[in-house]
């Protein structure tokens, strides 16, 4: 499992001209799912995601977490972040996990943001072209990767 966060100011999510996720401050987070992904991996993603301290505190250090600011989610389903561009340049997506597994993950992964943490969570739709609409705040873009924790 692979998120980009990104902190920002506002996010919104546009499908077919309208929106479907609308957020003030908080995070924007582009999801992607890969094999062998499973709730245990979720679990530990979405609370390292929650924990993370990537807000300013009165010193303007990076010291508070979505939890201390009070911030929202919009959560948006992105397969791509699995994408190969090493061999030619038409990227490859094998590594990607397939539609059905990954949307269902996708929905568990959000209510474990929702539920566990007590905090809105807006989405995107699934599989669909969308169009995100936000402001990036620092800019603070931070990658996390399930293949690096221990």
């Amino acid at each position: 499992m692979k998120v980009v966060v990104q902190r920002c100011l506002g996010a919104k999510c546009i499908v077919d001209g309208k929106i479907c996720g609308n957020i003030k401050q908080g995070l924007l987070l582009l999801v992607g799912f890969t094999n062998n992904d499973n709730q245990d991996i979720i679990k530990k993603m979405a609370k390292k995601i929650i924990n993370l301290r990537i807000f300013e505190d009165d010193n303007h250090k990076m010291n508070k977490s979505i939890l201390d600011k009070g911030g929202e989610i919009l959560s948006i389903s992105q397969f791509t972040l699995y994408a190969n561009p090493y061999n030619g340049n038409r990227p490859s997506f094998t590594e990607a996990l397939n539609f059905s597994d990954a949307n269902k993950l996708y929905k568990e992964f959000n209510e474990v943001l929702r539920t566990e943490n007590n905090i809105k969570v807006e989405e995107g739709i699934f599989g669909a072209d969308m169009k995100i609409d936000f402001v990036n705040d620092g800019p603070v873009t931070i990658i996390i990767d399930s293949m690096n924790f221990k």
